[in-house]
C-alpha cells in the first residue's frame, strides 16, 4: 500500500491545488508522475528545489518519479520573452546540461535502483525533434479549441488591457506543447500525474485534457505554491544572482549562508519544504526556536540539512568552519584550509588593500601594515596603541609591534588577514 503522498505535501505546506480524485488515485498503488525542468543552464538553482523535493517525496511514498528535461523548449528559447538569460541551445550544449542536471538530481532521486519505482530522466527533445509543424497541428492542435486556450488565467493576464506587451504565437501555443509531453509520457510510461508550480496549472490541465480527448484516458494535475520570502523579495535570489546547486557557481559556504540568514518566519516555512525532517522533529525545533530566537536553532538546522543534502558532509563541515571564522573561535590553520573562492566569499565586504609581494621580501612592519600602507587604522599612533594593548592579530594569531609580515604569512600565496579585537577585519591582498 502506497503512503499518502498528498497528505505529506499538505502538512509541509507544499500543496497548492490538485485535480479532484488525485489523492484517491495515488492510494490505489504505485503511479508515475513527472515534473518539467528547464535545461538552459548546466545546473539547477534553489528555485528548482521545490519540484525536486516533490519528486523525492513521491518516490519515498512508493511511486515512480519522472524528471523531464525541456530540451525542445531550450532549443526554441523562452516563449515568454521575459528572461534575457535564456539563449537558444544547440544539441551538444543541451546534452551537456542534461547530464549535469541528472548528476544533481541523483542526490535526491534513486535512478539506478532495481526497484520498479526507480526514477527516470527523459528529454522532450527526443520525441519533439521529428514532429513536423503540420503534423502537430493536425494530430494535436485540432483537439483543443482556441476558446479553451483563451480561458486559461495565464493567457487572460497577457491579453488583458493592463498588459504592456501582447502574447506571441509561440507562447500562446506553449500549453499545447507541454500538454503533448503529458500525453506522450502517459502513453510511454503510463504517467498519470503532472506536477509543477501553481503558475503551471493551466498548462498541466491542458495535458490532462489532451489525454482525455485523444486517448479517452485519465490524467491528473497537482501543483505546489510559488515560494516567496516574508519581506517580499524573490526567493532564491541575492544581489549577485541565483543560488545554484553547482558548487562552482555558488560555493557551499555561500549556499550555507543563504539558508542561515533566512528570517524566523521563512525558516519555519522552509524547514518543512526543503528538508525531510519529520513533523515531530520540526515541531520540536520550532518550539526550541520560539523559546530562544537569538540562538537561531531553526536557521542552523535548515542550513545544515539543505547543505548536507545538496553538497554532502565534507562540504557542510567546511562551510560551518568557514562560517565560524568571522564570528566564532577559529585558528590560523582554519584560515589556511579555505580554498581561494571560499576565502573570498567569507571576506566578501571586508575592507581590503592591495600590496606587492616585494614588500614582504624584507618584511613589512606592523605599523605600516596597519596604518600607513593600508589605512586599516587611522594613524601610526593608533596602530602602536592597539599593538601594545595586544588587540591585533595576523591570521588569527596575536602579534606585537616587533612582528614583521613575510611570505610565510600568506594564505593561498595571496592573502593576509589583519584583525583588531574580535570583529574588525582587514584583508591584505598581494600581487
Amino acid at each position: 500500500m502506497a503512503k499518502n503522498f498528498v497528505a505529506e505535501l499538505q502538512w509541509r505546506g507544499m500543496l497548492h491545488d490538485a485535480m479532484p480524485g488525485t489523492e484517491e488515485h495515488l492510494l490505489t498503488g504505485m503511479q508515475t508522475a513527472y515534473v518539467g525542468i528547464d535545461p538552459t543552464a548546466d545546473s539547477l538553482h534553489i528555485g528548482h528545489l521545490v519540484s525536486v523535493m516533490m519528486l523525492r517525496h513521491f518516490q519515498l511514498a512508493g511511486h515512480r518519479p519522472l524528471a523531464l528535461v525541456g530540451g525542445a523548449t531550450g532549443m526554441i528559447g523562452d516563449p515568454s520573452g521575459k528572461s534575457a538569460e535564456r539563449n537558444l541551445l544547440d544539441e551538444p550544449t543541451l546534452r551537456h546540461n542534461e547530464d549535469a542536471i541528472k548528476k544533481q538530481l541523483s542526490r535526491f532521486l534513486e535512478f539506478e535502483s532495481t526497484s520498479p519505482n526507480a526514477a527516470i530522466l527523459v528529454n522532450n527533445y527526443d520525441w519533439m525533434k521529428d514532429i513536423s509543424f503540420l503534423g502537430f497541428i493536425r494530430d494535436i492542435g485540432k483537439h483543443i479549441t482556441v476558446n479553451y486556450m483563451m480561458a486559461k488565467d495565464s493567457v487572460k493576464k497577457r491579453l488583458s488591457a493592463d498588459a504592456k506587451e501582447g502574447m506571441s504565437f509561440t507562447e500562446f501555443t506553449y500549453q499545447l506543447v507541454q500538454g503533448y509531453d503529458f500525453l506522450h509520457l502517459n502513453r510511454e510510461f503510463n504517467c498519470t500525474l503532472q506536477m509543477g508550480g501553481s503558475d503551471q496549472w493551466g498548462n498541466i490541465t491542458t495535458g490532462a485534457e489532451l489525454i482525455r480527448r485523444i486517448d479517452a484516458g485519465k490524467g491528473y494535475a497537482l501543483t505546489c505554491p510559488l515560494i516567496t520570502k516574508a519581506d517580499g523579495t524573490k526567493f532564491g535570489k541575492t544581489e549577485s544572482g541565483n543560488i545554484w546547486l553547482d558548487p562552482a557557481r555558488t560555493s557551499p559556504y555561500k549556499f550555507y549562508q543563504y539558508w542561515l540568514n533566512t528570517s524566523d518566519e521563512d525558516a519555519e516555512k522552509y524547514i518543512k519544504i526543503f528538508t525531510f525532517l519529520s513533523k515531530l522533529e520540526i515541531d520540536a525545533l520550532v518550539s526550541e526556536h520560539k523559546a530562544a530566537p537569538h540562538a537561531r536553532a531553526l536557521q542552523r538546522r535548515l542550513a545544515e540539512e539543505v547543505t548536507l543534502l545538496v553538497h554532502g558532509k565534507g562540504n557542510l563541515e567546511n562551510a560551518q568552519k568557514a562560517s565560524a571564522i568571522l564570528f566564532g573561535k577559529s585558528t590560523a590553520e582554519d584560515l589556511r584550509q579555505l580554498d581561494d573562492q571560499t576565502f573570498l566569499d567569507v571576506f566578501d565586504g571586508v575592507p581590503q588593500a592591495e600590496l606587492t609581494l616585494e614588500q614582504l621580501t624584507t618584511g613589512l612592519d606592523m605599523i605600516a601594515a596597519l596604518a600607513a600602507q593600508t589605512g586599516f587604522l587611522s594613524s601610526n599612533g593608533e596602530a602602536r596603541r592597539e599593538l601594545k594593548q595586544n588587540s591585533i592579530s595576523v591570521n588569527k594569531d596575536k602579534v606585537n609591534e616587533e612582528y614583521r609580515l613575510t611570505e610565510k604569512d600568506l594564505i593561498n600565496g595571496r592573502f593576509i588577514v589583519l584583525q583588531k579585537g574580535k570583529r574588525n577585519y582587514f584583508v591584505l591582498s598581494f600581487r
